[in-house]
């Protein structure tokens, strides 16, 4: 079991930045793919950037390739998503989500999550 809880959203104006950080409960934080989803008012979620148990392979969304930045410090049980030059069509509230490591390097689809965050808002202004 492993329990998520986001925490650094909030309103920036369009080219500002922001680093949103994910803390998770448990002694084998380690051994979990890690992945950030967002969801916008009325759009599904979707995925937005994720990292392997090891941290040595991330992917990333188009949208937000070369702003964006996935990381994790397996000490700490924590995954940050660092955003840069952030843009009005960013806003959606942001989730963490956790699965256990597989073949899979980095896992890009929500449904094969098994643990989720309770989401932080991040709003850009233009």
């Amino acid at each position: 079991q492993v329990q998520l809880v986001e925490s650094g959203g909030g309103l920036v104006q369009a080219g500002g930045s922001l680093r949103l950080s994910c803390a998770a409960s448990g002694r084998t934080f380690s051994t979990y793919i890690m992945g950030w989803f967002r969801q916008a008012p009325g759009k599904e979620r979707e995925f937005v950037a994720g990292i392997s148990w090891g941290g040595g392979i991330t992917k990333y969304a188009e949208s937000v390739k070369g702003r964006f930045t996935i990381s994790r410090d397996n000490a700490k049980n924590t995954v940050y998503l660092q955003m840069n030059s952030l843009k009005p069509e960013d806003t959606a509230v942001y989730y963490c989500a956790a699965v256990s490591a597989r073949d899979t390097a980095v896992v890009v689809t929500p449904f094969e999550y098994d643990y989720w965050g309770q989401g932080t808002q991040v709003t850009v202004s233009s």
